[in-house]
């Protein structure tokens, strides 16, 4: 039997399941507790079982119940057991490279940590009904509708009447509400890099998330924000709050949230997987999917070309991937 490095690396660490991670975990099929001894020890690497963590995200709730409806529906079509773990994306991605899971929920930049550390790929993005590219959507930039900045012809003519303007982005590793933005900047040749915005503009914030974000321009705080397209309605913004904003510039092409499968998994199990999860698409399932993150859909995607544009953006404001 030949194991990778990363296998090797991740026994010990895999004896003990997702030990300090917040979990609860469905198991379809009950499993004997695992021995210290070395038959058992391999037996954990066959993989007679898949763990996914569902990270949680803004707007999710009651996750690990819905998680556990996934995993309880995955185990049937698959007919092994599946646990459900709900974790964040940082801890997610640790699992990936300790072998403590197989298969992963991620967000972009996570998603490519998991290919450098684990090797992990995206074999399916999700759709959602508020991305305006099906799986890609969009990085906007925000204002009031009585501020004097006016969306011009091109982004260069629109973005330069930023300058000394106070800037409220989402967070410094938010990739619709920081890194793409920033890169547009970057490209338009405003600022060098993310370690020099003060240059441009007059005073530079960062809301925590969407929510914050936008707020500071509807109070006067900021007079921009850098968001996501779907966070100009609720739960991010009431009704009202959204018809005092509107879109100065936007930048397509983001990559969406997908599913990352590690590569010990055999390739027959993850086509097997891969099948499964894209029956949750069908009417009857599609309740479960929507349920977690509002995805309405599973799609086949090519992870070095889903995750280009995130790549290409992170090199762009000089951060690493």
């Amino acid at each position: 039997m030949t194991l990778s490095r990363k296998s090797l690396i991740g026994f010990a660490a895999g004896l003990f399941g997702l030990t300090g991670l917040s979990i609860a975990a469905y198991t379809a099929a009950q499993s004997t507790p695992p021995s210290l001894d070395l038959p058992n020890l391999f037996a954990q690497n066959s993989l007679n079982r898949l763990r996914i963590v569902f990270p949680s995200r803004a707007g999710a709730t009651d996750l690990q119940r819905k998680a556990n409806s996934v995993a309880q529906f995955l185990s049937r079509e698959l007919k092994m057991p599946v646990e459900a773990i709900v974790a964040d994306d940082t801890v997610a991605v640790e699992a990936l490279r300790s072998n403590r899971a197989e298969v992963a929920f991620l967000s972009t930049r996570p998603g490519l940590k998991a290919k450098s550390l684990a090797n992990a790929s995206f074999y399916l993005a999700e759709v959602r009904s508020d991305y305006s590219g099906r799986y890609t959507y969009r990085s906007v930039f925000v204002v009031r509708n009585d501020s004097p900045l006016r969306t011009k012809g091109n982004s260069q003519q629109t973005l330069g009447q930023l300058r000394g303007k106070r800037m409220a982005f989402t967070s410094p590793t938010s990739g619709s509400g920081f890194i793409f933005p920033v890169g547009e900047l970057v490209k338009q040749k405003f600022v060098p890099d993310r370690d020099r915005l003060g240059g441009f503009f007059g005073q530079v914030s960062y809301g925590g998330n969407y929510s914050g974000a936008l707020q500071a321009v509807l109070r006067g705080q900021a007079d921009v924000a850098a968001v996501s397209e779907y966070a100009l309605k609720p739960p991010y913004v009431t009704a009202e709050e959204s018809k005092r904003l509107r879109v100065l510039q936007a930048i397509p092409g983001v990559p969406a949230h997908g599913v990352a499968i590690d590569d010990r998994v055999p390739a027959v199990l993850r086509e097997r997987l891969i099948t499964a999860m894209q029956k949750l698409n069908q009417p009857a399932n599609n309740a479960m999917l929507t349920g977690l993150y509002n995805s309405t859909e599973l799609v086949r995607v090519d992870h070095d070309r889903h995750l280009a544009p995130m790549k290409d953006a992170l090199r762009r404001v000089g951060m690493e991937p």
